[in-house]
């Protein structure tokens, strides 16, 4: 048994196969186990349970265990995977090690067999994820707030599941658009979702300066977290705050390595994306980011799931994935897609 708990995800369709292993796994090794019923409920199970290893059956409705293998292998390259079976085949098992899959057993299972594998994998896991790639420190910059959830909401709930650290500066409290108290617990709310910590600064909505006092509080923030990828407006885009903004960014983020310009509902036909980023198995933690921003719901039909959803689906005509975030390259100096490779949001 491993000296600290191991965290096990078992996924398959058939409840009383679940319920035995997670019985098995929590006496017999200790585990802390959460279960999942199909693959796409797994992918949200990997972001916010973050197990040290993934039980799977190969056959599940919808998502098949080696699709969802795949999206395990791009948003946590070190996660351990098995892969169960009742088919004893040669041909599936070279499928699934094809697939990246770390073991390959099948039911009926071999008890002491799945238990000693289990705990090896949770140790080879933790190492690898030790030794994986650095972390980014990511910086989100927006007019007011939601501006950021509502265009890379999905790829900052990426980024959060790849561990990397979230800041999210919001230069204005959106009084023009609402309460400005309840629209700061709002953005609260959303950060706190996301693991990020928040600058929420006080300029005048509607008329924030184009440079000097702008500038000046991106160039604090970005000083004193020093970003690796800096997300803001671009500069397609017919509200003022939302240009204002872009161009203070461009000036204070000017010795970042990545920045990338994300659309807003106020974006014009000019903005011209040359990426697009998946976001496939973060499409609800983007929906949950907007939810929190309520008082928002009955002024911006934009917020409406049915018009998220909608837009991530038309920009997948573009990308990889159901669900697209498309974002317009700055500059790509340390290259994003090594960047995003970890957090499921591949070009």
């Amino acid at each position: 048994m491993v000296a600290e708990a191991g965290r096990v995800l078992v996924v398959d369709d058939d409840e009383d196969l679940v319920q035995f292993v997670r019985t098995l796994l929590e006496r017999r090794a200790g585990c802390i186990v959460r279960t999942a019923r199909d693959g796409a409920s797994a992918i949200a199970e990997v972001s916010t349970f973050q197990p040290d290893v993934v039980v799977a059956d190969i056959e599940m409705p919808g998502m098949s265990g080696l699709e969802m293998l795949e999206a395990i292998r791009v948003q946590a390259p070190w996660m351990p995977v098995v892969i169960m079976t009742a088919h004893v085949s040669v041909d599936y098992a070279v499928l699934a090690l094809r697939s990246q899959a770390d073991e390959f057993l099948t039911k009926p299972l071999d008890t002491a067999g799945l238990v000693a594998t289990v705990e090896r994998l949770i140790l080879e896991g933790r190492a690898r994820r030790g030794g994986r790639a650095r972390k980014e420190i990511v910086l989100a910059v927006g007019a007011h707030p939601d501006d950021v959830e509502i265009g890379v909401g999905g790829t900052l709930a990426a980024h959060q599941a790849a561990g990397d650290e979230i800041t999210i500066l919001t230069l204005t409290r959106g009084s023009r658009g609402g309460d400005a108290d309840l629209r700061q617990h709002e953005a609260l709310s959303s950060a706190e979702l996301l693991g990020a910590r928040l600058f929420l600064k006080d300029l005048i909505d509607t008329e924030v300066p184009i440079g000097g006092p702008t500038v000046r509080l991106i160039e604090e923030v970005v000083n004193e977290i020093g970003p690796t990828i800096v997300y803001t407006h671009t500069s397609h885009d017919r509200h003022q705050d939302h240009r204002a903004v872009h161009d203070a960014t461009m000036v204070a983020t000017r010795n970042v390595e990545t920045i990338a310009c994300y659309q807003s509902p106020s974006s014009t036909i000019d903005f011209r994306p040359t990426r697009f980023v998946s976001i496939d198995g973060f499409m609800d933690r983007k929906l949950d980011l907007l939810a929190c921003f309520g008082s928002q719901a009955d002024r911006r039909t934009y917020l409406a799931p049915e018009f998220v959803t909608t837009t991530a689906r038309y920009w997948s005509r573009f990308g990889d994935g159901d669900s697209v975030e498309p974002l317009e390259m700055v500059k790509d100096t340390a290259g994003l897609a090594s960047a995003v490779d970890r957090v499921e949001v591949e070009p």
